[in-house]
C-alpha cells in the first residue's frame, strides 16, 4: 500500500526560528499577513516581537488577538471578520493549538466561504490561504498538520476538520517560546504528543514512514517529559519537548490518531476539559483495552519508552507498558473525571451520545481493536471509576 505523507514546505526548527517570519513571508511571495493569536501571547510579548519583525520588514498586517482555548465556530468567525477587512493573503498563526486551529479554519472560510461544519470530516478541502504556524506550546503538532478541531457553538460538536487547505506551508519550531509554559500545560501538552505518536505507531494507516518518526517522538517524550515539568527553564528538555511535538504531528498527520483522541475531543465538548488533559485522562485505560489486538506493536512502544527491555517478552512488555502510562500519568498529577469536578450524573447521562460523536469522528475505526459504541461507553465508565 502506497503511503501518502503531507508535511509543511518550510520547516525551521530551533532556538529563534520564530525570528525568521517575515524573511519566510518574502520568500514565499506573501506581503499582507493576518497574524492570529490569543492574549496571553500580547500579554507576554511574543506578538509584539512578531509585529515588530513584521513591521520591520515592511509587510502590511492585521493582528486578531481573540483566539479562545478549545476554538470554536463563534471565535473563528470573528477572526474572519477581521481578515475580510483587510485584504490579506496569509495567515501566520502565532500561540498553541488553539490559535494554529482558528488560523486553519479563517483561512479556509476566507477562501472558500460557507460554514465550519461544511468541512468537517468526511469533507476534505484541499485549498485556503497560506498558513505559517509558529507554536508555543509542545504537544498538538498542529504545525505539521492538515487537520483543525473548531467546536460548533450552535450543537457543542468538536468537528474534525480535514484537508491540505489546513495544511501550514512554514511551521517555525522555536522551544525558547515554551519557557514560559507552566506545569499544567506542559505535563498535558507533553501526554498529548505521546499520544499523538503512539496512536499512529498503532494505528491501521501506520507505515514506515510514520514508524519511525512515531518512535523516536515515544522515546524523546519519555525521557524529557518529566524534567520539562519539574524544571520549566530546563533547555534541553524544552527543545526536545517541541521538536517530539513537532515529529508526532508529522506522525499522526500522516497514519491518523485512534480511538483516545475519538473519545476525546466529547469530553473536551461537553465538559470543557483541555484537549491534552482528555487525551492523559484516557491513554492509560484505552491503551490496556486495545493491547490484545496489537501486541508486538505496543511492546515496541513499551521497549522505546524505556518502560521495558529486550528480555522482556512481547506480553510482558505490555504490561509494563500499561504501568508505566499510569505511573507518568500519576507523576504528572492527571486527576481523572471526578477529581476535574466533572458531576457524576452530567458524566454518565451524556456516555451514549459521547460514544457516538467519537464513533463520527472516524478516529477510532484505526484503532487495532475497533469498538462498538457499547464497548465505548465502557471504556468511559472505567475511566471515572479509575
Amino acid at each position: 500500500m502506497t503511503a501518502n505523507i503531507n508535511l509543511p514546505r518550510v520547516l525551521r526548527v530551533g532556538a529563534g526560528a520564530s525570528r525568521e517570519i517575515a524573511q519566510i513571508l518574502k520568500s514565499l511571495g506573501l506581503s499582507r499577513p493576518l497574524v492570529v493569536t490569543d492574549p496571553f501571547m500580547v500579554q507576554c510579548g511574543y506578538a509584539g516581537l512578531l509585529i515588530d519583525d513584521l513591521d520591520a520588514a515592511g509587510l502590511a498586517h492585521s493582528i486578531f488577538s481573540d483566539c479562545v482555548p478549545d476554538p470554536t465556530t463563534d471565535s473563528v468567525q470573528a477572526a474572519l471578520t477581521v481578515l475580510d477587512a483587510g485584504n490579506h493573503d496569509s495567515v501566520v498563526a502565532l500561540g498553541g493549538g488553539s490559535s494554529l486551529d482558528t488560523a486553519k479554519a479563517v483561512a479556509v472560510l476566507g477562501v472558500h466561504g460557507g460554514k465550519m461544519r461544511d468541512y468537517k470530516v468526511p469533507a476534505v478541502v484541499d485549498s485556503g490561504l497560506p498558513v505559517l504556524a509558529i507554536p508555543t506550546t509542545a504537544g498538538t503538532g498542529s504545525e505539521a498538520t492538515r487537520a483543525a478541531v473548531i467546536t460548533d457553538t450552535e450543537t457543542g460538536e468538536k468537528m474534525l476538520c480535514m484537508g491540505l487547505g489546513m495544511m501550514p506551508v512554514a511551521a517555525l519550531v522555536d522551544y525558547e517560546l515554551t519557557l514560559s509554559m507552566p506545569y499544567r500545560l506542559t505535563a498535558d501538552t507533553g501526554i498529548d504528543s505521546l499520544c499523538h505518536a503512539l496512536e499512529a505507531y498503532v494505528s491501521r494507516r501506520a507505515n514506515p514512514f510514520t514508524d519511525s518518526i512515531a518512535l523516536t517522538a515515544m522515546t524523546t517524550i519519555a525521557t524529557h517529559l518529566r524534567t520539562a515539568c519539574e524544571q520549566p527553564d530546563n533547555c534541553e528538555a524544552r527543545e526536545a519537548m517541541m521538536l517530539a511535538a513537532t515529529q508526532g504531528g508529522m506522525a499522526f498527520a500522516n497514519a491518523s490518531v485512534t480511538l483516545i483522541h475519538g473519545m476525546s475531543r466529547p469530553i473536551g465538548a461537553f465538559y470543557h476539559v483541555p484537549h491534552g488533559l482528555s487525551n492523559a485522562m484516557l491513554l492509560p485505560e484505552v491503551t490496556a483495552w486495545t493491547v490484545p489486538a496489537a501486541t508486538e506493536r505496543y511492546a515496541t512502544c513499551a521497549r522505546h519508552m524505556g518502560m521495558a527491555t529486550t528480555a522482556d517478552n512481547d506480553d510482558t512488555a505490555c504490561e509494563k507498558l500499561v504501568h508505566g502510562l499510569r505511573a507518568l500519568c500519576s507523576d504528572l498529577s492527571v486527576p481523572g473525571p471526578k477529581a476535574y469536578g466533572i458531576e457524576e450524573a452530567a458524566w454518565f447521562e451524556a456516555l451514549p451520545v459521547m460514544a457516538e460523536q467519537a464513533l463520527a469522528s472516524g478516529s477510532p475505526a484505526n484503532n487495532p481493536r475497533i469498538p462498538e459504541a457499547a464497548d465505548i461507553v465502557a471504556l468511559y465508565e472505567r475511566v471515572w471509576a479509575a
